[in-house]
């Protein structure tokens, strides 16, 4: 019983939005799901965010290794959730001006949209910066040409990186308008266009299937590791 409850409300749940789906008449249990599901995620959102200040707390009291991330996320965590629930330097609307809260949270000005405009953000552009280099180092060693396929992944990415740069159209700026195709530009618009939607939509088929499966297997309740357990 301790996870069939739960698992009937997911099935449940699921075979509405299945339904709503598919049956025009059942598209108004889709918004009463959807409001449920709204007021779950609430809860949901304030059971992490306490979960996320025990666990950092603990590992501050215990002073373990990394404690110092652990007070650097507290701080921020707090920081921003006091700043986002007072509405802290948000400017007041016109029509209220005597209310300071009625502004938005994340109205321009405020000390939220501060933290997200001058912290999260150059934070975030320092991150991808970071992975550039990870990928360049991923790429160096991914086109070395061991094989027959290395070899082709790597002619084919060097075809690429030639037609979306100046030197790929200077380099094939003597070919005919006819023969258009041959040019590293024209050749780049036919891989992307041919093989690369190829094998998008093929990833895409395989990721609807495994979508569809897993999905039978949470609604059927042959899955249940989402509830923490696998058994009753």
């Amino acid at each position: 019983m301790k996870s069939t409850i739960p698992w009937l409300i997911a099935a449940a749940s699921g075979c509405v939005m299945i339904a709503a789906y598919f049956i025009p008449a059942a598209q108004s249990w889709q918004g009463e799901v959807g409001i449920w599901f709204e007021i779950l995620a609430a809860f949901a959102f304030v059971l992490g965010g306490a979960n996320l200040f025990a666990n950092h707390l603990g590992k501050i009291s215990s002073r373990t290794a990394g404690w110092g991330y652990s007070a650097v996320t507290l701080i921020a965590f707090i920081v921003t959730f006091l700043a986002g629930l007072l509405k802290l330097g948000v400017p007041a609307l016109r029509q209220h001006p005597e209310h300071s809260w009625s502004g938005r949270y994340d109205a321009t000005g405020g000390l939220l949209w501060w933290i997200y405009e001058y912290l999260y953000n150059p934070l975030v552009a320092t991150m991808f910066a970071l992975l550039a280099f990870y990928v360049a180092s991923a790429a160096f060693r991914a086109f070395r040409a061991k094989n027959s396929e290395a070899t082709l992944l790597l002619a084919t990415a060097f075809i690429v990186l030639l037609g979306r740069t100046y030197a790929g159209t200077w380099l094939t700026s003597g070919v005919p308008d006819e023969y258009s195709a041959l040019t590293f530009p024209g050749m780049t618009g036919y891989i992307l266009a041919v093989g690369n939607t190829a094998g998008q939509r093929a990833i895409m088929i395989g990721i609807a299937l495994g979508i569809a499966a897993t999905s039978l297997k949470v609604l059927l309740g042959v899955d249940r590791s989402y509830l923490g357990s696998d058994g009753d």
